[in-house]
């Protein structure tokens, strides 16, 4: 299934995308595509629905995040084999673990408003991961079990706050809009293997990352695990699972950042697209 959120910022209902593109008011059967909804036993209920005898929607509404009340924002560094060696630096031993506000959380297809101060703006398309059963202590083998679905999420990255400001990478992640997520969120049946997912991102419609979930250092499983031994996981927490190489960041010899006006559009196999116009906060 295709679940998914839409109407004005704030106001978002829940939706379904049935098997011709149709988007499918969700509101009458329940509140939001979040907590409970997204257990097995909430995903099983939906899934038996007739998508035809579900409200059509017309127009063409905003999107909006595809979950609503995240709980953790839980983020990944470093956790391709090829970006690591873009950026110079060694592979972890453990997964890199930063969190990001949940205020910087908007639409998929969202303006993405730079700071005041901001010179080094970035991009990074990312695999989401939404929990949908609470995960505690869990080993690699049933980690996935505890997943709801799967999603696109561009970790926007303001490069000078987040190495040049004393302080952690979250200063430079968590700006307001830094967190699109969306369109769909995607099933795990649907999706079926995490691990090879093609994923890419342009910026004026130019080609700058072009990657593979499978050259991840830490598996979604061993990131899954990982969490769950440190803090419980709940339905509705969203873990970025990292970054394939082609960041501005890492552009030799003269990096590259987001400047006003420039468009990023981000895609992985089978979860959709996102497109955002950049902005400047005034």
């Amino acid at each position: 299934m295709k679940l998914l959120r839409f109407g004005p910022a704030g106001a978002e209902k829940p939706g379904m995308l049935d098997d011709a593109g149709v988007l499918r008011d969700l509101s009458g059967v329940v509140d939001d595509i979040a907590g409970g909804v997204l257990s097995d036993a909430g995903l099983a209920k939906l899934r038996a629905l007739d998508p035809e005898n579900l409200p059509a929607v017309t127009g063409d509404p905003r999107l909006g995040p595809c979950v609503g009340d995240i709980g953790k924002f839980c983020c990944i560094g470093l956790n391709y084999s090829d970006h690591a060696k873009e950026s110079g630096l060694p592979e972890p031993d453990h997964p890199i673990l930063f969190m990001k506000a949940n205020s910087a959380i908007v639409g998929p297809n969202d303006d993405v408003v730079m700071p005041r101060g901001s010179t080094k703006t970035d991009w990074e398309v990312e695999l989401g991961v939404v929990i949908g059963t609470t995960a505690k202590y869990v080993s690699e083998a049933d980690a996935l079990d505890h997943v709801a679905g799967y999603c696109v999420v561009n970790d926007v990255s303001e490069r000078h706050f987040q190495t040049g400001l004393t302080g952690q990478w979250t200063k430079g992640k968590s700006c307001d809009t830094f967190g699109p997520t969306g369109p769909w969120l995607v099933t795990r049946d649907e999706v079926g293997d995490p691990q090879t997912l093609e994923m890419s991102l342009d910026v004026n419609g130019h080609r700058m990352q072009t990657g593979n979930t499978s050259t991840m250092i830490f598996t979604v499983a061993e990131i899954i695990a990982h969490l769950s031994s440190l803090f419980t996981l709940h339905p509705g927490d969203v873990i970025s699972t990292g970054t394939p190489p082609g960041v501005g960041m890492g552009i030799k010899p003269d990096p590259v950042y987001l400047k006003k006006g420039d468009m990023m559009e981000l895609t992985i196999a089978g979860l959709g697209k996102q497109r955002q116009m950049v902005g400047e906060d005034s």
